[in-house]
């Protein structure tokens, strides 16, 4: 029976990594710290990743990457990373929330992830424990989404700084469902217009 091997990519924050599962496994997740961006670092660590554990990128079944919230540049960096190799080797690709992501390390029935960003907001959302979205992914002031949230909901403020384990997981489990997708059908998860977009906003 072969292996299912998957490689994940999560450039959305200035901590990076990168993972690979086999079977919805993770056989090991690298953690990135760069805050001048991964475009020069990423593929150096990927190759490396792969030869420790004797794949080639041609054994690799599917990719996934982190599709934000998150830095804008490092959003797109990851998912053309993903989309690129998935193209390159005719594989499809999943998408995943780094919402979701930090979702799945909750352990109640209701699961309220934060994630930073910046300007005084969060990015914020609500997952069961099936990691299936019952509340909208937002961009607020903390303390305003707080009061929104149901009683006993579990809040994931301080969430992991690397995600590219988790999202390998959901992923695995999006392509056995049959829910990944052809490389240009993937799209990012900006959640709210990038800072040059406000910036034109406020001027005007």
């Amino acid at each position: 029976m072969s292996r299912k091997l998957l490689l994940a990519i999560d450039t959305t924050s200035e901590f990076g990594s990168i993972a690979l599962a086999e079977d919805g496994r993770v056989l090991e997740e690298v953690a990135m710290h760069s805050p001048d961006g991964f475009a020069h670092v990423m593929f150096p660590e990927i190759e490396a990743l792969l030869a420790r554990h004797h794949v080639k990128i041609t054994d690799i079944e599917g990719f996934a990457a982190a599709a934000g919230p998150g830095s804008f540049t490092g959003v797109r960096v990851g998912l053309t990373a993903a989309k690129g190799l998935a193209e390159a080797t005719g594989r499809k690709v999943v998408a995943v929330s780094n919402l979701q992501a930090v979702a799945s390390f909750g352990t109640r029935a209701l699961r309220a992830p934060v994630i930073d960003a910046r300007r005084g907001d969060i990015f914020g959302a609500v997952y069961d424990a099936d990691l299936r979205l019952v509340a909208p992914e937002v961009v607020m002031k903390l303390d305003d989404w707080l009061q929104t949230l149901p009683a006993g909901t579990e809040v994931i403020d301080h969430p992991p700084k690397h995600l590219a384990g988790a999202i390998a997981r959901i992923a695995a489990g999006q392509f056995e469902a049959g829910l990944a997708q052809d490389p240009a059908e993937i799209d990012a998860n900006y959640v709210r217009r990038s800072d040059a977009e406000l910036m034109w906003r406020d001027k005007v």
